[in-house]
């Protein structure tokens, strides 16, 4: 498998350096070159992006490790190519960026079964549970009270713990999936544990993030406030999705009819937009109208000609957002030799510890249920896209330094990779 794997790589990397190199002669020219210096910087992002996308498939890993590894090259601390925060482009970039996480929640939402997730029953609640609970719990302690040398946060060491919690809690159902149908073991009671809690884990996630987004918008850390925003979070998301199955079915019927080249996905990215713009207003996330927008055109009878429609957007432009996170990376902490970097690995691989360990815990959340409970655990593991919007959402919010925020790309990057070896590994050894 290794030789089929290798002599294509260098052609993938062949194709991809002159793309690479394509911004840099602009680098640097102001505002004269602002537009062909920011077309040719998101020409190399798609580029890098998918191509090392690809290289991460072909070795059996995520494609969301290629991409972010596409960050790493294409950031500040390697060739320069993505503008950093205050360079000219950069709000434009980070613009797609927000487009593409917003498209992606709402992929997530087109693929997320209410009814199938409830049909698991309260072995994937208590797994769940677990799973957000004791990552959190573990997080948040140790960076309110453990050592994390050279971090450097400017945040209220209380919120910035929160936050750290809270990157904590995701799990990706899309990773987690895609191991297991590569693998041909959706049909185990382990995987409809692990998919049901994952659901579970996402929307808990979501709901965190707004009351966490809420926190970093300078709202103060109270239970009434914290219990406010969840409220509010929960309450848009309910009322949305019971009121949008009463109203866009009907309306579904009558764009799907029409003529117009693009018209189902043109308004169907126009509802998602307009939620998430709904739930900002009213004090949530961006991401959970976005959400709330899939889960509403999943119950429609045109839900797969919508998904089939979206998915090539989601896919141009999601990769963007990760990218975009993975160049805001500081890569010089990956070096052991230089001053301090040795101490901030060491706080990245505990927390990494922590990660894992904490997601492994949520296997033994239902005793009364039996299954192979490593194997929940493991598929609990990995972080993916949820946790990356959690840190950028901190970052962006001037809590998280960029030591930090580096720190936490590491464990997401570190969790993503572990997730799908261990669970080939511990059904290698269950017999297949």
């Amino acid at each position: 498998m290794i030789r089929s794997v290798l002599p294509r790589f260098p052609r993938s990397l062949i194709l991809l350096v002159p793309v690479l190199f394509l911004p840099l002669p602009l680098a640097g020219a102001g505002g004269d070159a602002g537009l062909p210096n920011l077309l040719l910087t998101v020409a190399a992002m798609l580029v890098a992006g998918k191509l090392l996308g690809e290289a991460a498939e072909r070795m059996g890993l995520p494609a969301v490790l290629g991409e972010l590894t596409a960050g790493l090259l294409l950031g500040a601390g390697v060739l320069g190519v993505v503008p950093a925060a205050g360079q000219p482009g950069a709000d434009h970039i980070r613009l797609l960026a927000e487009l593409g996480v917003i498209l992606l929640l709402f992929e997530v939402g087109l693929e997320t079964d209410l009814k199938e997730m409830f049909k698991v029953g309260p072995a994937a609640l208590a797994v769940a549970a677990v799973g957000v609970a004791v990552p959190f719990a573990l997080g948040y302690l140790y960076w309110l009270r453990g050592p994390h040398a050279g971090t450097a946060d400017s945040g209220d060491p209380v919120t910035v713990a929160i936050f750290i919690g809270a990157t904590l809690t995701a799990t990706s159902v899309g990773i987690t999936a895609r191991v297991l149908g590569d693998l041909g073991k959706m049909d185990t009671a382990e995987a409809r544990i692990i998919l049901g809690a994952a659901v579970i884990d996402d929307v808990i996630g979501l709901v965190i993030l707004s009351v966490v987004s809420g926190i970093a918008a300078g709202g103060t850390v109270t239970v009434a406030g914290v219990g406010g925003t969840f409220a509010v979070a929960v309450g848009f998301l309910v009322a949305a999705v019971v009121l949008g199955n009463l109203l866009v079915p009907r309306v579904a019927d009558r764009v799907v009819r029409m003529r117009a080249r693009g018209i189902v996905v043109g308004i169907s990215i126009a509802f998602a937009l307009a939620l998430a713009a709904l739930a900002a207003q009213v004090g949530s996330a961006l991401i959970i109208g976005a959400f709330a927008a899939g889960l509403i055109l999943r119950e429609t009878k045109h839900a797969t000609t919508v998904e089939h429609e979206v998915q090539p957007v989601a896919a141009l432009l999601a990769p963007i957002f990760f990218v975009n996170v993975g160049a805001a990376a500081d890569v010089s902490l990956l070096d052991p030799t230089k001053p301090g970097a040795g101490a901030v690995l060491l706080v990245a691989g505990t927390l990494t510890l922590i990660a894992i360990l904490g997601k492994l815990v949520a296997g033994w959340g239902a005793p009364w249920v039996r299954f192979h409970r490593l194997t929940v655990g493991a598929g609990m593991v990995p972080r993916g896209e949820v946790g990356l919007i959690f840190a950028d959402v901190g970052r962006q919010a001037g809590l998280l330094s960029e030591t930090t925020f580096s720190i936490v790309l590491i464990m997401v990057m570190a969790t993503t990779f572990v997730a799908p070896v261990a669970l080939k590994i511990i059904f290698a050894r269950r017999g297949g």
